[in-house]
């Protein structure tokens, strides 16, 4: 691996300034060469000007030639080969097996977008023909479709250095939709990052696209990713991060002369709900693959259940003492970095001191000090407690969860009623149990932007029908997602044309319907040519 540390400023290398970091492995402390140069005020410029000139050209490719550039970049992905997952290990702690299933999960969604594109319907393409001699007044020709909205500024994520990064959701239906994107590399796997940026150059090369399709700077979020937010030529924002870092940036962008879109997904206890009749018939599982689903990557997906709520009784305190029993033979894991790790300490130790608040379980065996290792934890308390201290619906990022008894099934809802907004909420019950839930899963529809049944919300499947969002915190904008292919849309803008001749409109415009999509026609959806 022949890294430089050096900016990507379209297909030119940028030096950056004096300010210089370096990766430090999680797994053993160790500081990884080479040394990272955060981009200047001037880089920043030149990233965002060779963007906005990329521009026009860039949203004038057809939704065939977007598609072969997103499959070019899945291809140069891979052709890194082993030395893009040797270097995330050593970057993140994260196994090798997981960053390969993450690489093919990038690599797919690449090209499931390269698919969205080449067929072309994402546009929503609506026709409304004039008529001319309508009474009291005619109406004009009125045809709308989404066109590209222009910068995207993307910034990586800490947990997924492949699939929510460089190369990530954000990047891929930006790129698709027909934007310039400018990616802000994490700081913990700015290696990884720069790999990946390498095969996404290639790709633009290989495609013959002009430079300023994507460029990548590193540098601190505070400075270099606020710049970058601010810039002029910036039109939305892409980012997945902790509450306290997405809420800058949407501030930041509110704040501007002409404010922009962010789309942040931040922070999210996706609760789970346990009702007695599941409870009863299978309590043993649910507790296995809550064990499991807590946790699965040492806690750190966006998707883990920190909030678990049944009825007090002693089936649930049998639930606790089995969940207990499974929790205590999960060897602590290392966290993605020292941050994390210390802020999940932190978090641990701030809740499980609250009065009424006990300590359920805990990994038997204590974390390396040597190594950014954090251990297992589920807490336990009642309703009243939980409901008389906020900071206990606070995300603690971490393998950590917290079992909270209710005395009622209107307890249950009023928990429900008071919670944030979550990306998910799951609910374990049977036939007889859903007949009396009614209320509690409206109600969790109201809360979340996915609900699951006898499930865990762990493991967000990358598909036309995933919806991944929901309400403030758990994301800036409810109406979008960002994984599946509805991604897409958070990077268009509707534009109506009225009365246009033929050769100036869209081809996904015209009579002749050249682009074989389905339309909107006078209100009937069909493929057809527009009839006159």
């Amino acid at each position: 691996m022949n890294l430089h540390g050096q900016n990507f400023i379209g297909d030119q290398p940028g030096p950056g300034g004096r300010e210089t970091f370096y990766a430090v492995s999680p797994l053993d402390r160790r500081q990884l060469e080479p040394a990272f140069h955060a981009a200047t005020e001037a880089e920043v410029n030149a990233a965002m000007g060779l963007a906005e000139g990329a521009f026009n050209g860039y949203r004038e490719t057809t939704g065939g030639e977007r598609a072969v550039f997103l499959e070019r970049i899945a291809d140069e992905i891979m052709a890194l080969g082993d030395d893009l997952i040797a270097r995330a290990h050593l970057e993140t702690g994260l196994p090798e097996t997981r960053l390969t299933g993450e690489r093919a999960r990038t690599v797919n969604q690449l090209k499931l977008f390269a698919q969205v594109v080449r067929d072309g319907s994402w546009v929503d393409a609506r026709i409304d023909t004039a008529i001319p001699d309508r009474q009291p007044a005619p109406r004009p020709d009125l045809r709308r479709m989404l066109i590209p909205i222009g910068p995207v500024i993307v910034f990586g994520a800490s947990n997924f250095p492949f699939a929510y990064s460089v190369a990530g959701g954000d990047t891929a239906s930006a790129l698709a939709a027909g934007n310039p994107v400018v990616v802000k590399a994490h700081e913990r796997h700015p290696g990884t990052s720069e790999l990946v940026a390498t095969a996404i150059r290639r790709a633009v090369t290989a495609c013959h696209l002009p430079a300023g399709v994507f460029s990548m700077l590193h540098g601190p979020g505070k400075t270099v990713g606020i710049a970058l937010v601010r810039h002029p030529h910036a039109c939305a924002v892409g980012f997945t991060g902790s509450r306290v870092a997405g809420r800058a940036l949407f501030d930041a962008a509110a704040a501007r002369l002409e404010p922009i879109p962010v789309f942040a997904e931040m922070s999210s206890l996706n609760p789970v709900f346990i009702l007695p009749e599941a409870l009863r018939e299978r309590g043993a599982k649910i507790a296995e693959g809550l064990k499991n689903s807590v946790t699965l990557g040492a806690g750190q997906f966006c998707t883990k259940p920190g909030l678990v709520f049944g009825l007090q009784g002693t089936e649930f305190e049998q639930f606790q003492q089995s969940l207990a029993e499974l929790l205590k033979t999960v060897a602590p894991a290392t966290m993605l970095h020292a941050g994390i790790c210390d802020a999940y300490h932190k978090g641990l130790a701030h809740v499980s001191g609250i009065g009424g608040v006990k300590m359920l379980a805990r990994s038997e065996q204590n974390p390396d000090a040597q190594k950014t290792q954090g251990e297992s934890v589920v807490l336990c308390t009642d309703a009243r407690t939980f409901r008389g201290h906020a900071e206990l619906a606070g995300e603690v990022f971490g393998p950590f969860s917290i079992l909270v008894s209710a005395p009622t099934f209107a307890e249950l809802e009023a928990i429900a009623q008071d919670l944030e907004g979550q990306l998910t909420a799951t609910v374990h019950g049977t036939p007889g149990d859903f007949q009396k839930a009614g209320n509690l899963l409206r109600l969790l529809e109201r809360k979340a932007g996915r609900l699951i049944l006898n499930g865990f919300p762990t493991g967000v499947e990358v598909c036309p029908a995933m919806n991944h969002g929901g309400p403030y915190p758990a994301t800036t904008d409810v109406r979008f997602t960002s994984v599946g292919t509805a991604a897409i849309y958070r990077f268009a803008r509707p534009v109506c044309y009225q009365d246009f001749p033929a050769a100036l409109l869209p081809a996904a415009l015209r009579d002749e319907n050249p682009l074989g999509i389905p339309r909107v026609v006078n209100g009937k959806r069909t493929q057809e040519s527009v009839d006159r």
